[in-house]
């Protein structure tokens, strides 16, 4: 391996030279040369080498500089997403199921933000001019003022975003996009990465805030490098069942607010409506207290969420009994089916288990676990429990319940819906006095022998 050649430097006048002298060529001053160790030793082509770059300017932790300015569009539920508001010059990617309403969602978003007064572009890449504008016909938003373009070739898009200088792009997607100097076809690793890599760079050179539309993968992730996730500011999925009319827009990475942040829109026929109240909606089909139906009081980011856990227990006919699990994790589902087997007794040897999220939600917070053990007892024992009880807490594989965070805010949208009575863990803190009747217990087996006499 070669070394890397020396670097002689002036420390007068930081001209370079190739070789030491007494006298600086450039400066005329004596003595004043010095030998510089080279920034990276290895191969020529392969290393830094010696070659200096340009020193950058740093700050000090305790530096005081203004929050960045927001913008909001007047869509409550996508400004609460995005942590407040659109900031300028950042970087997001929307990933969701094909057809879920991730063009329909992005089109009302950016209509939304022209109308603020911000020059917005939406390039397609995936439909010609004349089907954007067919949606937005429908949608209502044909007089809004978004420039429309469509196009697949990065260099020319860039070239038309340096020329009318927008506040705000959406790319409809990034799988579409092709540098022409990547020789892959689009869509591929290094096509994504390389077109990613282009669009967040100038949007960060020329403060363009840019929102990129990804395809998912058969296992829901955003398809291509993973990369693309780490260049970007906030990443976003559109959640939702085809069969619900619910959707679920969810942060999973926000630099500028609280990541795991909800929105609920509704699907209709004029676009996607927001819901301002999620819990009323999630419950609003539930009718008369049934057996395997339990209300948990959960909490999506920053704001309290109701749901119905739902849970049904039959006898099976194979050897291996069926677990078919929707909207919550399986592995946390095979946990408590444990838990309640080894230290409650409960057996579900030969027994079918069906588990499902109400409205098409998804619930992955261990709190659910205490709710989610009451709909599975409730379903076997074919007990209903009271219809204004709300249960929460996390189970441990001892069997003992463990409290969790914003016990206070998850009971008070549970009175505000009308529950009066609440099942939570013992040693729950509590600010202020809750209105509703509170049953503190300290394990799970405790909770089964009050609830349903045995344990």
């Amino acid at each position: 391996m070669a070394k890397a050649s020396a670097q002689f430097t002036c420390t007068d006048c930081g001209a370079v030279h190739r070789k030491w002298s007494g006298r600086c060529d450039a400066c005329g001053a004596w003595n004043s040369i010095i030998e510089e160790a080279p920034l990276s030793a290895g191969p020529a082509g392969k290393s830094l080498g010696g070659a200096k770059g340009r020193r950058i300017d740093l700050t000090t932790l305790a530096h005081e500089e203004a929050p960045p300015p927001r913008t909001l569009c007047g869509m409550a539920e996508f400004d609460r997403v995005l942590g407040g508001g659109l900031v300028p010059a950042s970087a997001i990617l929307v990933g969701g199921d094909p057809g879920i309403g991730k063009s329909t969602l992005l089109l009302q978003a950016v209509a939304a933000f022209a109308r603020k007064g911000l020059k917005c572009l939406y390039i397609s890449g995936e439909e010609a001019s004349a089907q954007v504008r067919m949606r937005a016909m429908r949608l209502g938003l044909a007089d809004a003022p978004v420039s429309l373009g469509a196009e697949t070739n990065l260099r020319d898009i860039l070239t038309t975003l340096e020329a009318e200088r927008p506040d705000l792009v959406v790319i409809d997607s990034i799988q579409t996009m092709w540098a022409d100097m990547v020789e892959a076809a689009p869509g591929s690793v290094s096509q994504v990465r390389a077109a990613a890599h282009e669009l967040v760079t100038f949007a960060k050179s020329r403060g363009v805030s840019v929102i990129l539309v990804g395809h998912v993968t058969k296992e829901g992730q955003i398809a291509g490098p993973r990369v693309v996730e780490h260049m970007v500011d906030t990443v976003l999925y559109f959640e939702g069942e085809r069969g619900h009319q619910f959707r679920i827009l969810r942060a999973v990475k926000n630099r500028f607010g609280p990541a795991s942040e909800i929105g609920v829109f509704e699907m209709t026929g004029g676009g996607l409506a927001e819901v301002a109240n999620p819990s009323a909606l999630f419950l609003s089909e539930r009718g008369q207290p049934a057996p395997g139906s339990a209300v948990f009081a959960g909490i999506e980011g920053t704001r309290p969420v109701l749901t119905e856990i739902q849970a049904l227990v039959a006898p099976s006919s194979l050897a291996s009994p069926r677990r078919t699990v929707v909207g919550l994790d399986s592995g946390r589902v095979s946990t408590i089916l444990a838990v309640l087997e080894s230290r409650c007794g409960i057996p579900f040897a030969g027994l079918d288990v069906f588990l499902n999220v109400a409205g098409g939600l998804k619930v992955l917070e261990p709190a659910a676990d205490l709710a989610l053990a009451a709909a599975l007892l409730s379903a076997r024992e074919d007990v209903a429990l009271p219809a204004d009880l709300v249960i929460f807490g996390e189970i441990s594989l001892s069997a003992a319940l463990r409290p969790v965070g914003q016990a206070e805010n998850r009971l008070k949208e549970a009175e505000k819906l009308g529950f009066s009575q609440a099942i939570l863990p013992v040693g729950t803190k509590l600010e202020g006095g809750a209105g509703m009747a509170l049953r503190k217990l300290p394990d799970l087996v405790t909770f089964v022998g009050d609830m349903f006499g045995a344990g």
